[in-house]
């Protein structure tokens, strides 16, 4: 449950190179033989104790479904390493409240940055030189978005994934789960790429110290040691989540490798909501922090943590080395069990549900201008859908009573409204509205 409360408070005064033909990311791990398909089999088998995977395909949902699928039915004390990459998206942790998370105007709305070179097939990548990516164009969802918002189902907090980014995730008995080891082995697998500045933080984060130069140039620095501390600064590159069950632990994280999204433009947009000075709702707040690219090419970062998980959990054996099982999407949503569980996520009511919270005593920013002088609106939303509404003009009917959040296109509709209407489509995410509500400006 949420709750939207708003009064009149006193007025106060170098375009992109076209892309390169992609190598997928696959293709590192190529073989001689036939690759066998995705078999529900083999991930079940007692006997499976080390077992890799890596998706061709960028689509979150179905990346997400394959992963609670390992989770579900590997084996008990296997161990098991999925390597994925996702379309730009805003993915929020199994208990964050959505309309405190994202701006759900823009992730409906607005294509990202750098998207000339026109929409892609859904498992295609676009890289360049080293495997870099270029633009970030990708193709649009089933709802038409081009950045899909998706609810996982481990917790955390909300990240923007993009095709710069590289997820990993490692499933393990639950007596040898560590915060910190699979983190560690990330690590190690960045540092041999170069990234040799990457470490754990006491937050089980993965960041980069990044130090600016002792002085200035032609100054000398009588303690150049103590001024280049002063100077350093770290980056958060990789944040985790964790989900566990009687049988199984799980631990996934996403790494910023080459993401061109980065910054307020696109990634700090979509993670600021303009609703939630107006919302309080129960639900884990994110733990914002300054982020960064490694600067690795993702499909060497997916080499890399291939080599370090074999050398951790081992891999050979009497049929030579193990190889990662390349997971595509059509072979994946065969298995009955793992499609139900990707349209369970594609559903509105399972990324958008609510939780219950207490009255929220919080002062609220002033309204704009055009708003009625003496305009109140307060609304009760439960699984996202209205329970109870109070306030003045269209916000007194009690037709708006069992409306769910996300049906409704349009709210000058369906308050008879223009005014009050535009401003619940800006900050709600519907559409046509006040766009400086979305973006974070103000009138």
């Amino acid at each position: 449950m949420l709750r939207l409360l708003a009064t009149r408070s006193p007025a106060r005064s170098a375009r992109a190179k076209p892309p390169l033909p992609p190598p997928s990311y696959s293709r590192l791990f190529s073989s001689s033989s036939a690759r066998q398909a995705f078999s529900p089999a083999a991930v079940s088998e007692p006997t499976n104790r080390v077992q890799m995977y890596i998706s061709r395909s960028v689509d979150p949902y179905l990346n997400l479904s394959v992963e609670h699928y390992l989770l579900e039915k590997s084996p008990p004390d296997s161990v098991v390493l999925f390597l994925y990459t996702n379309r730009p998206c805003v993915v929020v942790g199994r208990n964050q409240n959505p309309w405190l998370e994202v701006n759900l105007g823009l992730v409906r709305r607005a294509p990202p940055v750098g998207s000339e070179a026109g929409l892609l097939e859904e498992d295609e990548v676009v890289t360049g030189e080293e495997g870099m990516p270029l633009t970030l164009s990708s193709s649009r969802s089933s709802n038409g978005s081009i950045v899909d918002l998706v609810r996982r189902r481990s917790g955390g907090g909300t990240v923007f994934h993009d095709l710069g980014n590289c997820n990993y995730s490692v499933l393990c008995p639950p007596a040898d789960f560590d915060r910190n080891k699979h983190a560690e082995m990330v690590v190690r697998a960045l540092r041999k790429l170069g990234a040799s500045a990457t470490r754990v933080n006491e937050r089980h984060d993965i960041v980069l110290d990044v130090s600016a130069p002792a002085s200035a140039a032609g100054e000398r620095d009588p303690n150049p040691d103590q001024q280049q501390e002063e100077k350093k600064e770290t980056f958060k590159i990789s944040g985790s989540a964790y989900k566990l069950t009687r049988k199984r632990a799980l631990h996934h994280g996403t790494c910023l490798l080459a993401s061109p999204n980065l910054g307020p433009a696109v990634a700090g947009r979509l993670l600021r909501s303009p609703a939630e000075p107006y919302v309080k709702a129960r639900g884990v707040a994110s733990v914002r922090s300054p982020i960064r690219n490694a600067g690795v090419p993702p499909p060497l970062f997916q080499s890399a943590v291939v080599d370090e998980f074999r050398a951790l959990y081992g891999g050979g054996g009497s049929t030579g080395k193990l190889e990662p099982e390349i997971v595509d999407a059509r072979e994946a949503l065969l298995v009955p069990e793992l499609a139900k569980g990707y349209e369970e996520l594609k559903t509105p009511q399972f990324t958008l549900s609510t939780h219950p919270t207490a009255d929220d005593p919080r002062p609220r920013p002033p309204l704009p201008d055009y708003l009625p002088r003496d305009f109140r609106a307060e609304m009760t939303v439960r699984h996202g859908q209205i329970t109870a509404v109070s306030g003045s003009g269209a916000f007194s009917s009690e037709s708006l009573v069992s409306t769910y959040l996300h049906e409704v296109d349009d709210w000058r509709l369906k308050v008879g409204d223009e005014h009050v209407g535009r401003w619940l489509n800006g900050l709600l995410g519907a559409g046509p509205g006040d766009m400086s509500a979305a973006t974070g400006g103000s009138r």
